[in-house]
């Protein structure tokens, strides 16, 4: 979790320096790359044969969801504080228990739910819809929390049919092909000194869901996520420090909302589960 969280971190610091001088689809291209390099070296060691091609209309369907949501998250990151777009970021797992109950049939608890009521409460309280502005920016970012938390669904029914590697590859490789023509339209040749930030952006790009998935491998999903809500304040520190970027009551407020939803939700979750 401690590699998880360094990489989620560096990885918004990398995409923030690089939005000044790159549009959205050209950072997208830049991380699919590496992302279809580093997997491949990965399939090369353990078999190629895990990549397969049955599910091929189920992986497109999640990539192009998870594009969308990616489209969000870079287009937001450079335009509102770190901290408010990880704050908006950690709605995913509501929105993930809506679509679970929608497309799974699972059932929308009352600890669910009320996850879910306290989660939207955040929201508002960050955005302020008729308070305050509405930064466009924010909007698209909360676009992708919802189809990240669709991706998420879909994840969980090719999880049962395909490896992790044959997941990361065909996201890597058809997020690459989505990018690229928008990408190459508006392609800003890069400079010495933004070769640094594009190998971080492209490697913590795996490491962080690397690490991610092997932590929840080593321990209980109660233990790992709490551990990856520390996020939020260490960007939010870094922010300040780098950006100056401001921590107002509202953002304190909202986050606090959102975590305390995601809490509940985790807590119900640990005290229904089958002791093992």
């Amino acid at each position: 979790m401690s590699g998880a969280l360094i990489s989620f971190t560096a990885m918004a610091v990398a995409a923030r320096e690089l939005s000044h001088h790159m549009g959205t689809f050209q950072m997208l291209v830049v991380r699919s790359s590496f992302g279809v390099v580093l997997v491949t070296l990965l399939l090369a060691q353990s078999g190629f044969a895990q990549l397969r091609l049955a599910h091929l209309k189920l992986h497109a369907t999640r990539n192009l969801i998870h594009f969308c949501g990616q489209l969000g998250w870079f287009y937001a990151i450079g335009l509102i504080p770190l901290a408010t777009v990880f704050a908006i970021e950690f709605t995913t797992p509501l929105w993930t228990a809506v679509f679970a109950a929608i497309f799974l049939r699972e059932r929308l608890t009352a600890a669910r739910l009320t996850a879910v009521v306290l989660g939207i409460a955040g929201i508002l309280v960050i955005l302020r819809p008729g308070l305050a502005i509405i930064e466009p920016a924010a909007l698209a970012l909360l676009i992708g929390a919802l189809a990240f938390g669709l991706t998420h669904i879909v994840t969980k029914k090719l999880s049962s049919r395909d490896s992790a590697l044959c997941i990361l590859f065909w996201m890597s490789f058809m997020q690459f092909v989505l990018a690229l023509a928008p990408a190459l339209a508006h392609w800003t040749p890069l400079t010495a000194a933004q070769w640094p930030w594009v190998v971080v952006l492209g490697v913590t790009g795996i490491s962080a869901h690397y690490c991610m998935v092997n932590a929840l491998g080593c321990a209980d999903a109660t233990v790992v996520v709490p551990m990856d809500f520390m996020r939020l304040p260490l960007i939010g520190l870094l922010g300040w420090l780098y950006y100056g970027e401001s921590i107002d009551l509202w953002l304190i407020l909202g986050a606090a909302l959102i975590l305390a939803g995601n809490a509940t939700s985790l807590l119900h979750e640990k005290r229904s589960a089958p002791e093992r």
